[in-house]
């Protein structure tokens, strides 16, 4: 009776105890509870002081982040943030090792261990080694991974930079860790530094890497660095970085000589993208650009024939392109030029009025190059054909395949003007703009959504991972809009099947910019807006100092003497000098040219835009020399390849302006 009256109160106490530990936590957890809202206040007023630069007061508020917030890792980040504002190493390193340490599978957690690695090199470098080789054994597809290695090397170099004897095995450990280094990263930001650290190191250096030490200081504009190492290196593989190295320090005379030496020679020991670039240094630097790819087509023993024969190509006259093309085609008829080079073949079989081989040639490129860049143009011209022969639904079928397969294309906008029946060049004079916006409506990623909503960019990018349109959202939205656009372009071309003209990524590649100003003096100058906006993206991509290396300058990027007779001309009373560079006075000036050349050639935008680029003289020549029936065969017979692909260019950002932001397919 005792023993079941001291159990059932061992049971009661026991009950008691649990009862009590549940209200107390219950009451612990509803102390530091914070309702979301509530939350995203907080975190919201940290930024905004961190912003305003009061770190002291933004690392108290983002302590007060709620330990059962998604957003309690990144605030811990961020108090990290503030105390290197603080200069306090000792609460930054602390931070990033309470973040890694209670986070470790956060996305932050190996950018914090990396910056906690980086403070302790000097005082702490066993640590900071630790910290490095977890980095590249766990994360080693990372920015960071590549970093750490030059910090490893950066250790070891430290450890032994006194002694007096430094075993081999040390050493290459050094060398290993500043090559790994160069070679995944040659123009990352501790590239240069690799270098010199690995220099003032290790005397036994071979050639090939002094050849990867060179690229890197030619990346970095260290042109005397660059030909002091590549004197170091094998001749056969270094010609190519010394032409490109030579053309930087202005010795020209070198530039051609080592071109024409490299192709005799040495070709066979370098890329195919070195010799384009030499290639290209030599034909610039020519007076007349065939008799020089004629003398280095003369030269070359194997490798950048295939290029040479192209420029050739482009170069003769329209009675001698099928020979030339097909030649290139036949001995290289799986090249990086045998697409272009049929479809060349192809549209030299229409002029000739050759209707049924270029039928049977146009088909055959589509089945061999169906995503090549030509193939836009090779299915417009099929659509053409059989336009030609009164077949609908097969010329129909073909314009609308180019707008289904390439939407964003130049082709695609002189598809859409046949299918639509305009007789006209272009489609309207009118767009409605839209912001460019976080560049995913849905995303299961919630903690994405809820910083861009904090404005919390930095952080979005570095949680965004290896998304480049995130990256290029970002650069957005600090202003750098020509960055921007490259990032998104370049991921935008990667995509094979493109979105629809709604999905948001698109006003990342063709964003709105300045469209008040273009808008104002286009309709004052009786200029297409839209068109304006086309022609300034593909000018200077936005960038109000954009300068060319002949001196083009601003956002529709104009000469100096040009701009001074326009506003000569049209007695606008401008400061040229200066104002190039000034978007509102740049704009004026551009559209009142552009106008200029609109009045002397017909009206006619397609010959307008090619002057802007080739020169009102070459346009007028090309009018009366060239033999062309419609607008489409004038554009594809433009002599100057750069012109050519000027107007395609201007005409694809127009046509994508007027489909995203109007409603066009």
């Amino acid at each position: 009776m005792i023993i079941m009256f001291e159990w059932d109160l061992k049971k009661k106490v026991i009950a008691g105890a649990l009862a009590f530990g549940v209200i107390s936590a219950g009451v612990c957890i509803s102390a530091i509870y914070q309702p979301p809202a509530k939350t995203d206040k907080i975190y919201a007023s940290a930024l905004a002081d961190f912003e305003k630069g009061d770190y002291q007061n933004a690392y108290y508020l983002f302590s007060k982040i709620s330990v059962f917030s998604n957003l309690k890792p990144i605030a811990i980040y961020h108090r990290a943030e503030c105390a290197k504002m603080l200069d306090d190493d000792k609460s930054e390193i602390k931070q990033y090792q309470i973040l890694f340490n209670n986070y470790p599978k956060h996305k932050l957690s190996v950018r914090s261990r990396y910056l906690a690695g980086q403070k302790l090199v000097k005082n702490r470098p066993q640590l900071a080694m630790k910290y490095f080789e977890h980095i590249i054994h766990n994360a080693p597809d990372t920015d960071y991974a590549i970093a750490s290695e030059y910090y490893l090397g950066v250790i070891l170099k430290n450890k032994y930079e006194n002694a007096k004897i430094i075993p081999k095995s040390v050493k290459d450990d050094i060398q290993n860790c500043f090559r790994h280094y160069i070679e995944k990263a040659p123009a990352g930001k501790l590239a240069l530094n690799a270098v010199y650290e690995w220099l003032a190191f290790c005397d036994d250096i071979s050639k090939d890497d002094y050849l990867l030490m060179a690229k890197t200081c030619y990346l970095f504009g260290e042109y005397e660095k660059a030909r002091e190492l590549i004197h170091k290196t094998d001749i056969h593989e270094a010609w190519a970085l010394d032409v490109k190295n030579s053309y930087a320090m202005k010795n020209y005379s070198r530039a051609k000589f080592l071109t024409e030496n490299g192709l005799q020679k040495h070709a066979q020991y370098v890329s195919e993208d070195e010799i384009i670039d030499a290639v290209d240094i030599y034909t610039g630097l020519s007076a007349s650009k065939p008799q020089a790819v004629d003398r280095l087509l003369g030269l070359a023993q194997g490798k950048g024939r295939d290029y040479l024969l192209s420029l050739k190509c482009q170069n003769v006259s329209q009675s001698d392109k099928t020979t030339c093309y097909s030649h290139l085609y036949l001995k290289y008829p799986d090249g990086r030029f045998s697409a272009d080079a049929l479809a060349n073949i192809f549209f030299a079989k229409i002029k000739a009025r050759d209707y049924e081989n270029a039928k049977k040639i146009g088909r055959d490129h589509l089945k061999k190059f169906p995503n090549s860049n030509s193939s836009p143009m090779v299915m417009f011209w099929l659509g053409k054909l059989a336009e030609k022969t009164n077949s609908y639904e097969e010329f129909s079928n073909y314009y609308k395949g180019v707008i289904e397969r390439f939407p964003d294309s130049y082709y695609a906008y002189r598809a859409y003007l046949k299918l639509s029946g305009f007789r006209g060049p272009l489609i309207t004079s009118y767009i409605n703009p839209h912001p460019v916006v976080y560049p995913y409506k849905y995303t299961r990623n919630n903690i994405i959504v809820k910083l861009v909503e904090l404005k919390d960019y930095d952080i979005v990018s570095e949680l965004g991972g290896d998304d480049e349109f995130i990256k290029s959202w970002v650069l957005y939205k600090k202003g750098d809009y020509s960055h921007s656009m490259l990032v998104a372009r370049d991921a935008m071309e990667k995509i094979q099947s493109k979105p629809d003209k709604y999905d948001l990524r698109w006003r990342l590649v063709y964003p709105v910019i300045y469209y008040d100003d273009i808008k104002e003096y286009a309709e004052e100058t009786g200029n297409n807006p839209p068109l304006m906006l086309a022609l300034t993206r593909e000018e200077s991509y936005f960038d109000p100092l954009a300068q060319s290396v002949v001196g083009a300058s601003g956002l529709m990027q104009l000469m100096p003497s040009t701009a001074s007779e326009i506003n000569s001309k049209y007695k606008l009373g401008m400061e040229i000098s200066d104002g190039l560079f000034n978007p509102y006075s740049n704009i004026k000036l551009g559209n009142y040219y552009y106008q200029f050349l609109r009045r002397n050639l017909e009206g006619y935008d397609i010959s307008s835009v090619a002057a802007y680029n080739g020169g009102i003289g070459s346009i007028q020549r090309w009018k009366t020399t060239l033999h062309y029936n419609d607008t489409d065969e004038f554009v594809e017979q433009i002599p100057y390849p750069e012109t050519q692909n000027y107007v395609k260019k201007v005409f694809r950002s127009y046509w994508n302006y007027i489909r995203i932001y109007n409603g066009n397919n």
